[in-house]
């Protein structure tokens, strides 16, 4: 078995995250004072990234960052957790930026300031196209521009992980390319509006899942937070229970949900397998502030579901 017989190689973003933390989240027009403010590692990418290889997944990176100081905050976890930076190139303007707020409860928002990543179109991808084309599984994400991702889909020759967060317009045949499609419910109303223009958008997580398959994407995973997820292809239709634990932050759950999943299915797992263990990821990350901050190693015990 070569090298990258097991590799993750992600196509994605690199930002700093600004996280504030607040006790609530302002009203529109309201002014609040915040409890504490720091610059820490982010980007769904390079989040994604961090949690496969802390997870113990071969991993390299396509990506790019701004020639300026916050570069080296945002790459810092990636390289600490060994993920090889080889093709993350810096070009002139700022590095990616996301500004976080977390509230009391662990709910956040997020604004982001591309910067770097909103030159990760075909071009930049295409730089990469080598270590891509011999990837076993290739993760990307919505944080990139349209064109970007295009490019990396047709390079991949091994299994696609979309995670189209945000939800950005691509085509149809795009889409289709996703083994699994990532989204949660909100994104993949969205997301089957792409693929039907005319369908009326079911309610119900299940419903939506079925007819995400039935609009021709191979395999689904939707993701469900505290409940969970739900996960299909042709071996069926499964539904996963989250450990219940205590919410301090969920703003890096999602990734770290989606590096887990990567990570098994790059090892050979099933994809109810890795979504099982992906969840469990995912719960662990909720349990502490930050993003790539907050991620399990192998040396962690993942919460588990009580039965």
């Amino acid at each position: 078995m070569s090298d990258s017989a097991s590799t993750v190689v992600v196509v994605g973003s690199i930002n700093v995250d600004q996280l504030i933390t607040i006790e609530r989240h302002p009203l529109p027009g309201e002014t609040l004072i915040g409890t504490s403010m720091e610059f820490l590692p982010g980007g769904k990418g390079a989040n994604q990234a961090v949690a496969a290889a802390q997870l113990g997944a071969t991993v390299r990176m396509v990506g790019l960052v701004g020639r300026d100081p916050q570069a080296e905050v945002a790459t810092a976890i990636l390289t600490r957790s060994g993920v090889d930076l080889s093709n993350v190139r810096a070009v002139d303007g700022p590095t990616g930026l996301a500004l976080v707020t977390v509230a009391a409860d662990g709910e956040n928002t997020i604004v982001i300031i591309p910067g770097a990543n909103a030159l990760m179109g075909a071009e930049a991808v295409e730089a990469g196209a080598t270590v891509i084309a011999e990837a076993a599984v290739v993760v990307l994400q919505g944080e990139i521009p349209a064109e970007g991702i295009m490019a990396a889909l047709r390079l991949a020759t091994g299994r696609v992980v979309l995670n189209l967060a945000p939800v950005i317009e691509l085509d149809a045949a795009s889409i289709r390319r996703a083994d699994p499609l990532v989204v949660n419910e909100h994104e993949a109303a969205l997301v089957l509006a792409q693929l039907a223009p005319n369908t009326v958008i079911p309610t119900e997580d299940a419903e939506l899942v079925a007819r995400l398959l039935d609009s021709g994407v191979p395999s689904v995973v939707l993701t469900r937070g505290a409940k969970g997820a739900i996960c299909a292809d042709r071996d069926g239709t499964h539904s996963v229970a989250s450990p219940t634990v205590v919410a301090v932050d969920s703003s890096g759950a999602g990734d770290a949900f989606v590096g887990a999943l990567s990570a098994q299915l790059a090892a050979g797992a099933s994809l109810s397998e890795s979504v099982r263990r992906a969840v469990r990821v995912g719960a662990f990350a909720v349990q502490s502030r930050g993003t790539q901050t907050s991620y399990p190693t192998l040396d962690d015990e993942l919460p588990r579901v009580r039965a």
